[in-house]
């Protein structure tokens, strides 16, 4: 299927053309046909042609009281059928509506002369050919016809099969963003809603959501040319009988799309053609699709400006709109998007360096650009906003520019590098800490860096990440004096732990402390207990030359040591498999450290019995 629009002033018979050419009534209300005046939205279509192709057309009002409407009726359709009358001429409406195709970037026309046989339609063609070569339409074919006497008519339809066959085919696996031209209740089946579908395909089945996603619409249905459909695609009239919330509050204007893939926003970055942006009114109605919606214009550049809408929409890079005051004071002005998520203006000259930015961009989407713009960016949200992933993700969804990924990684080399530098104790640089300084907006980009190519190499160790040649702590000279006062008493009492107030006489709080474990100065086996490292495996070797098992207090003798040191020492050595409980009362000494944490046999101990299994309740058994 072929979809195009009518285009033309009032009363130069649109209307009567596209019925002769379908057979079929465009003006679908009685007060339409009585007043032989168009007021809404026409639906009509040609029978197939010899490939089983049908050309569908949407009739648009001439008034200028409906231009808002017909800019519904034109703005998803990608070619039109311009009108203009013999007996007439051009006339205002005809100007305003070829300057409203024109914003819209149409390209593929074809213009009839209508009413034929009440003038020369000659001079008219000529200007009218004349006035659209101007515009984005370019030189279009042209026929002279009478919808009465049907002259012209035969040449008429070649042109459009001709114009039709040269539009662009759209992509069948695009995202499906149906505006609304029309709701409706039918009895038996609910809501149903019609609109033209530029790209994509819809499915009996498929889920839609309605505004910014809050509701999720289910598709009972499909017609396209009141033809029962199971699957239809783009471009084609479709109406969709949806069910779900909110249905029965769908109207023009309204749009359905394919979830999760689109992006609402309400600031949005243009390129305004047909008028200076300094120009424009500050309030102005932007019309997309079928959508009508207040916005306030921000000039940036000559031909740039930033539009804040009243109603966030589903917008991407490249769309095309239309800027008009509402009444019609002004020629309408063309808009390409530019950018959907463009960045605060808060800063003095943002404005200018914004201009300048805006100046680059095209308005095609150019995904290796914006990601040089962005630095980062996820890739749903770059698929979001229309443009297509230049590159693999560097981590999850995170797509990252080359050139801005090597100085994020520079950077948080330089900051694990400072880090270490002041706190040489614990020169481990925190994870988050290295996400808050290099601002990014997700840790698992923090760790995508640290494992990323590069000089110096960066390790990751419990979160922390370090340079390879400051993985320990360097200890101060104070704190390594205190640390080498403490190994001092302990070669004379290797298990006789400093107290609390002689490590706190020291200088030895707990960070340092922690300092000195971690460049394996000291061994911590307990809150506030410190040992010198290998005195846990020298306690197995005292203990293992008990007899087995033996209770705290034989540990405690043996090990020539208090308590408060037993208790955590015995714990520690539990931990590392030197030992391990029999009871609540007594331990054993597994009988390879070599295979600490590895379950042992218990050794037998002479003297003693072997511990049994505990009990176990008799089986029962069946009689």
């Amino acid at each position: 299927m072929r979809v195009l629009a009518t285009a033309g002033h009032v009363d130069h018979g649109k209307s009567a053309l596209v019925r002769a050419l379908t057979g079929m009534e465009p003006d679908r209300y009685e007060e339409e046909r009585r007043r032989g005046l168009t007021l809404d939205l026409g639906f009509v279509w040609t029978p197939p042609d010899a490939e089983g192709e049908h050309l569908a057309f949407v009739d648009v009002p001439g008034h200028e009281r409906f231009v808002a409407t017909m800019l519904a009726g034109v703005g998803p359709v990608p070619a039109v059928l311009f009108v203009v009358a013999a007996d007439q001429g051009w006339q205002p409406q005809s100007e305003e509506h070829l300057a409203i195709l024109d914003a819209l970037g149409v390209r593929h026309a074809v213009l009839a002369v209508t009413r034929s046989d009440l003038a020369d339609p000659e001079p008219v063609r000529a200007e009218a050919v004349k006035r659209l070569s101007r515009t984005s339409l370019g030189t279009v074919a042209s026929v002279a016809v009478s919808a009465v006497t049907g002259a012209g008519l035969g040449e008429l339809r070649t042109e459009l099969a001709r114009t039709a066959r040269a539009l662009p085919v759209p992509p069948a696996d695009a995202d499906v963003r149906l505006w609304l031209d029309r709701a409706f209740t039918a009895r038996g089946h609910g809501t149903v809603v019609t609109g033209t579908l530029g790209a994509g395909t819809l499915r009996v089945g498929d889920r839609l959501v309605n505004g910014a996603g809050a509701h999720t619409l289910r598709v009972r249905g499909l017609q396209c040319l009141q033809q029962d459909r199971s699957a239809v695609s783009g471009v084609a009239r479709v109406a969709v009988n949806v069910h779900g919330p909110l249905a029965g509050q769908l109207r023009r204007g309204k749009v359905l799309l394919a979830p999760d893939r689109w992006l609402f926003t309400d600031r949005i970055d243009v390129r305004v053609t047909g008028e200076p942006a300094g120009e424009l009114p500050r309030s102005v109605t932007l019309h997309i699709g079928t959508a009508a919606v207040a916005v306030t214009v921000r000039p940036l550049g000559e031909d740039t400006a930033r539009l804040t809408l009243r109603t966030a929409l589903p917008l991407r890079v490249g769309d095309r709109a239309v800027l008009r005051e509402p009444g019609g004071g002004r020629r309408p002005c063309g808009v390409t998007v530019l950018d959907v998520c463009p960045p605060d203006l808060t800063r003095r000259g943002a404005g200018r360096a914004r201009a300048a930015v805006l100046a680059t961009m095209t308005g095609r989407p150019d995904g290796a650009a914006e990601l040089r713009r962005r630095g980062l960016v996820r890739r749903s949200r770059l698929l979001a906003m229309g443009i297509p992933p230049p590159t693999a993700p560097v981590t999850g969804d995170w797509l990252a520019d080359t050139a801005h990924w090597a100085r994020l990684r520079e950077r948080l080399a330089a900051e694990v590098a400072e880090h270490a530098r002041l706190h040489p104790m614990e020169p481990g640089l925190p994870a988050e800490a290295a996400r808050h300084l290099l601002d990014l907006p997700d840790r698992a980009l923090v760790d995508a860096l640290a494992a990323a190519p590069g000089e110096p190499r960066l390790l990751r160790r419990e979160g922390r990440l370090y340079r390879p040649d400051s993985v320990g702590p360097t200890l101060p000279p104070p704190v390594r004096a205190a640390v080498d006062s403490v190994r001092r008493e302990l070669e004379t009492a290797p298990f006789r732990a400093p107290e609390a107030d002689r490590l706190t006489a020291l200088g030895l709080d707990r960070k340092a402390l922690a300092a000195a474990v971690s460049a394996g100065a000291l061994l911590r086996v307990g809150d506030g207990i410190v040992l010198l490292p290998g005195a846990d495996a020298e306690a197995a070797a005292v203990l293992r030359r008990l007899p087995q098992p033996f209770t705290l207090s034989e540990a405690r003798k043996a090990l020539d040591t208090t308590r408060r040191v037993a208790v955590p020492l015995l714990e520690f050595l539990d931990a590392h498999g030197h030992t391990e409980r029999v009871d609540d009362q007594h331990r054993r000494c597994r009988p390879d450290t070599g295979t600490a944490g590895a379950p042992a046999r218990p050794p037998t101990v002479p003297g003693r019995k072997r511990p049994e299994r505990p009990p176990q309740p008799p089986r029962r058994t069946s009689r």
